[in-house]
């Protein structure tokens, strides 16, 4: 029996005592409405990414980074027009080595002020400080919920050296004219590209603008390895800086069969790499950056290529669920939902809500949560309200990243969620405005 045989029966077997073929996805097996949970998110797979896993752990060549890794980064570059990837454990981890990376290839000293948006995701930020570079907070703006383009031109100083851009949830700002921005003021463009992968600016990714761009596998994402991350550049340099940050800081690049070459990929592993001690010295123990281990595993490699078949559908259906979801969500009185522009064609994380009130938005939230559909916040909300990043700025100097938690939450549109979950969540809706106009006349 083939190991492929023998992981199938144990799917199925699976499947049956629980009902279910795929346990491990959100959103999976047979919906009940009322009763199942509408997950915002989840891994997009079927058996053809437990079917790579197993064998990669059971019959692969390596259990940490190695070939399938190395292939991963070369596909996902093809399909993204990103010619020099290096993938780590996660998105946040890649923020951290693409930071580094950059820092140390222009040569920014630190204290060097990098902009970024007062609301979104902790480790946009955390990197910043953690290289000794000091992020500059920028408002946003309400009616695409993105920063606040005169706001960021007017925190530009001489010290400035970078826009780190983090479009909310995929949706792209106006990339004109943080173009001209940039190219007016000598920045360098930087994405945090976690949430936006696939979305277009003039049918460009919005990656094309960058110097280099980080990208998260974690499982609400729109690839999926389990966890993991990707940085990405036109520049080889920056990415074999980021390379060595993340795998200990090492000068040695080879990887997978590569490092089965008695002299290594660079024809010379052993000679006196370091002038200073006067004998031979294996290049894999040269260290040439202060660097972590941030390496993935090799089965994360192999499922990331099973997905890359899947991305066309997985991108199709995160637009469709997106405009079916913000139809139904469209008839609830006081409630906006964010539309891309023109120029954008936008890959959505999620479908983002702007309530009236906070009174609103507390109370469909409770509604929806209440019967079975997730919500998430748009994150952290102006994250200088929190404990752990109080100590960047005053956060009263930031009124519409404020408004932020009271006001505006999102929905999943993950290509997991499923006609009859929309259906579902348009009845939830339905039974809402019910409740909210005998509410009103009873005022």
């Amino acid at each position: 029996m083939s190991i492929r045989t023998e992981i199938q029966n144990f799917l199925t077997q699976v499947g049956e005592k629980e009902n279910n073929l795929f346990p491990y996805m959100a959103n999976s097996g047979v919906f009940e409405p009322g009763k199942s949970t509408v997950y915002y998110s989840g891994p997009y797979w079927d058996e053809d990414e437990v079917m790579e896993m197993m064998h990669s752990l059971l019959k692969g060549k390596w259990l940490s980074s190695g070939e399938k890794v190395a292939r991963f980064e070369k596909h996902f570059g093809e399909k993204f027009n990103l010619p020099h990837n290096v993938m780590v454990n996660s998105g946040s981890s890649a923020n951290l080595a693409m930071i580094g990376a950059l820092k140390k290839y222009y040569d920014w000293g630190d204290n060097s002020e990098i902009l970024v948006c007062a609301c979104g995701f902790p480790t946009t930020i955390a990197p910043i400080v953690q290289n000794n570079l000091k992020p500059v907070f920028v408002d946003i703006d309400f009616t695409d919920l993105n920063w606040d383009l005169a706001d960021l031109e007017s925190k530009i100083s001489s010290n400035t050296v970078a826009l780190f851009s983090s479009p909310v949830l995929g949706n792209p700002y106006d990339f004109d004219r943080i173009q001209e921005i940039a190219t007016k003021h000598g920045l360098k463009i930087i994405s945090d590209n976690c949430d936006s992968l696939g979305s277009k600016w003039r049918g460009q990714y919005l990656t094309d603008f960058s110097v280099a761009a980080s990208c998260s596998f974690y499982p609400a994402h729109h690839l999926c390895t389990m966890e993991g991350g990707m940085v990405s550049s036109q520049t080889a340099e920056i990415v074999a800086l980021a390379r060595s940050i993340s795998w200990w800081g090492r000068d040695c690049h080879c990887v997978g069969a590569q490092n089965l070459i008695q002299c290594g990929m660079c024809g010379e592993r052993f000679k006196q790499w370091i002038p200073e001690y006067d004998a031979v010295l294996d290049h894999k123990y040269l260290f040439s950056n202060m660097g972590y281990n941030l390496k993935p595993l090799d089965l994360q490699g192999g499922v990331g290529l099973v997905q890359l078949k899947k991305w066309e559908k997985i991108h199709s259906l995160r637009r469709d669920n997106k405009q079916q979801i913000q139809a139904i969500l469209e008839t609830i009185p006081g409630v906006r939902v964010i539309n891309e522009r023109t120029e954008a064609e936008t890959s959505w994380f999620g479908v983002p809500i702007v309530c009236d009130n906070k009174e609103q938005k507390q109370w469909l939230v409770s509604f929806l949560e209440g019967n079975r559909v997730q919500t998430r916040n748009y994150f952290a909300g102006n994250i200088l309200v929190h404990p752990g990043y109080r100590h960047l700025g005053d956060y009263t100097q930031y009124p519409n990243s404020n408004q932020v938690l009271d006001r505006v939450f999102f929905l999943g549109c993950s290509p997991t969620i499923t006609h009859e979950m929309i259906s579902y969540i348009g009845d939830v809706v339905k039974r809402f405005n019910r409740k909210l106009r005998v509410s009103r006349r009873s005022l």
